[in-house]
């Protein structure tokens, strides 16, 4: 699935606000002209509407040197506007990470997530079944992941034919800021399943807006 076909299936039905909110979310930040073109109106009315979401603090505009001429301006999503995406049950997960370190030992943690990792392995095999191409592999990991909330793409790149898949979305991310264990044993089950060489690129814990992979196949 690509970054297009995902917004598509996504904003279908949103409001002009919400459809640059997801646009900002996917493809990071963008010039109103951009966003216009994108979603089929004009440059103008793109900006109106960024400036309202400015308003509101759940986007924020900054200009940009771009080469010779005039700096541009992109506008990025603000950790408020991020925050209306969810993050799945954030508060209750924290508390019960919190409470299994202070009351069971760290032990006992790690025991948890090997056991989480374990059992996403093998739902994850199940759906991999019949599948002998890599390519095909990462089409149905990007299909389980975009169910699970992380608005799941990839692209093939093509200078060497190797794999990008995207997460746009982290829906555990408030329980992996506590423990990051749970993103390390998703990095060993990508590269479990897809039975590949599989590297993280980009990591939205360090900062970035997504979390990236480069995919290769083994030699």
């Amino acid at each position: 699935m690509s970054s297009t076909d995902l917004e598509n299936r996504i904003i279908a039905g949103q409001t002009v606000s919400e459809k640059l909110l997801m646009l900002l979310k996917t493809r990071g930040a963008l010039q109103a002209s951009d966003a216009g073109k994108l979603l089929g109106t004009t440059g103008e009315a793109a900006r109106q509407q960024f400036v309202k979401l400015a308003k509101e603090g759940l986007i924020k505009g900054k200009s940009e040197a771009k080469g010779v001429g005039r700096p541009i301006q992109l506008w990025y999503l603000t950790e408020k506007g991020h925050a209306l995406f969810p993050d799945t049950h954030a508060e209750l997960t924290a508390q019960l990470i919190t409470i299994i370190r202070n009351q069971l030992g760290e032990t006992a943690l790690d025991l948890i997530i090997s056991v989480r990792e374990k059992e996403a392995l093998s739902n994850y095999k199940k759906i991999m079944e019949g599948a002998t191409e890599l390519q095909e592999r990462v089409e149905r990991l990007v299909a389980i992941r975009s169910r699970e909330g992380y608005m799941a793409h990839y692209d093939v790149d093509e200078k060497d034919g190797s794999i990008l898949f995207f997460e746009n979305h982290c829906p555990i991310c408030f329980a992996a800021k506590i423990c990051q264990g749970f993103c390390r044993t998703e990095l060993n089950v990508f590269r479990e399943i897809l039975q590949a060489n599989v590297e993280r690129t980009e990591f939205i814990l360090s900062g970035n807006r997504r979390c990236a992979y480069h995919i290769t196949p083994l030699t």
